[in-house]
Parts: structure tokens; sequence; C-alpha cells
């Protein structure tokens, strides 16, 4: 229900970033289902990691967009917290350095990519590319265009070689987002969260919008789509992401890596040590 059908415009205004689709009944339900899942989730992953080692390419990378405040941060806390921290690896892309813009836009994002058996978490991604540099005018326009492209062709190489991507826009409204700027800067132990760039995007917000609907339309592929995850309710949040990565492990179904050698003749010899 959260997925954006392939090729078809995108309109964010029609989306209600409160909605509840298809999950459970109401928060205190919506976090016992998370922390139920959060078992299933585990054993599948600790198969999908004990099958990388055995030559089993298949991996999974979760990509995360979103307005400031959106959860980014706090999907990884309270989702990817559920998993065994060594069979994940975390991306957080920041403002490009001096480094990463001496290369093709994408070249940070290779070198950040899952290992097979992993679980790989982008908090923002290649995106950026097309979203901020859009509204902020960093590209040419005809340069921007061609991204568009660059980007699903080299998620389709990836879906080619074993990788499950997940991309979730994690749908906030202005009035929400608003609230949770506040609460930064009303605790101060949250400053250290806050930016007054946050202000200046806020300012921001149509162009912004307009940038992720032209991304989710241009960019939600059979191999790559874009699911809508309403986010104004957090616990909606991390259950809908929890649940759209216990499907894809599910329908990944890894399994164990059988012994390669005699486990008979092992326990044999192990028995026979003093």
């Amino acid at each position: 229900m959260l997925r954006i059908p392939a090729g078809e415009p995108v309109d964010l205004a029609s989306y209600d970033a409160r909605a509840t689709p298809a999950g459970p009944s109401g928060k205190a339900a919506g976090l016992a289902e998370t922390t139920q899942m959060g078992e299933r989730l585990a054993g599948l992953q600790d198969r999908l990691w004990a099958s990388g080692t055995a030559g089993d390419r298949r991996r999974i990378l979760l990509i995360l967009q979103g307005m400031d405040t959106s959860g980014k941060g706090g999907t990884v806390k309270h989702v990817i917290g559920l998993f065994n921290p060594s069979g994940c690896r975390i991306k957080a892309f920041k403002t490009p350095t001096a480094e990463e813009l001496n290369h093709p836009f994408l070249w940070r994002i290779k070198r950040s990519l899952p290992e097979p058996g992993e679980i790989g978490i982008f908090d923002r991604s290649q995106y950026e590319d097309v979203l901020a540099a859009r509204v902020r005018d960093l590209v040419p326009r005809r340069q921007l265009g061609d991204r568009y492209g660059q980007i699903n062709r080299f998620e389709q190489s990836l879906a080619e070689d074993g990788v499950t991507i997940v991309k979730c826009f994690l749908h906030l409204s202005y009035e929400e987002q608003r609230e949770r700027l506040l609460e930064r800067l009303d605790n101060p132990d949250k400053h250290w969260k806050f930016s007054m760039g946050d202000i200046e995007d806020r300012a921001l917000w149509p162009a912004y919008q307009e940038a992720y609907e032209i991304a989710l339309e241009r960019c939600s592929t059979e191999e790559a789509p874009w699911y809508l995850v309403p986010a104004d309710r957090k616990w909606y949040r991390n259950w809908a992401i929890s649940r759209l990565l216990l499907e894809h492990l599910e329908a990944l179904d890894p399994h164990y890596p059988e012994a390669d050698f005699d486990v008979t003749e092992a326990r044999k010899l192990l028995l026979a040590q003093d």
C-alpha cells in the first residue's frame, strides 16, 4: 500500500502524513507489533549474514530520505537497533567534501555500499544530488536531468548484482516539522541537532516538495521502487519500515550454509581432546 507506482505523477499534498495505512489500531499496538517483529528480523538477518560468508551475494540496502526532522536518524535508532550491528553498514551522507566534489556524484555512494550478507542503511543518499542540488541550483538543469537516468541505471545494476533496494520517503507535514524543530530549541540537550540551516531549508519547503515529487516519479522503478511512509506518527513510521524490511527479508528467504566439513568427525575429534 505504500509503494509508489512506477512512472506515475506524484502529488505529495494528496498524502496524509498522519495516516496509518494497513497499520495497527494505535500506538500501543504498533509498538508491541514492532517489538514482536524484532525477533523475526534478527533471525532473518542472521541467516542472510551467514549465507554471505558462503558466497551468497545478496544483501539489502535501505535508503531513507525526507525533510529535516522526518525521522531518518530515529529510524536507524529504533528499527536498525533490532539487528545485530555486525551485519549492518550505516552511512549518513552530509554535504559533499572537497574530495567528493572532485568525483562523479555517485562515487561516494559506491564506496559505502553493503557487502554480501549485510544490511546497508543510507541516511540520505544519491538523491541529495537531485534534491538539494535542484532546490539550490547547485548544478545546471540539463546536468540535473541526466542524473535521474544515471541513478536508475545505477540502481538497476545493484539489483542485478543481488542488492535488494528498499527506498523510503518519510513524508512529514509542514506543521509537524515546526513542532519538532521547536522541541529541539526548547530542550538544551537537543540543541546539537538544530542548525540555522534548518530554518533556511524550511523556507524552501514548496521547492523541496516539488523536487521530491519529481524524484519519486522518475526514480520509482520495478527494480527499485519508492515507498511513501507517513512520518508524523513516529510509532507508525517505525512499524511500517520494520514491516517493509521483514517482507523483503522473507522474500529473500536466506538459509544457513551447510557445513563444508565432516561434522561427525569434528565432534569425535573434539571429544577426544583432554
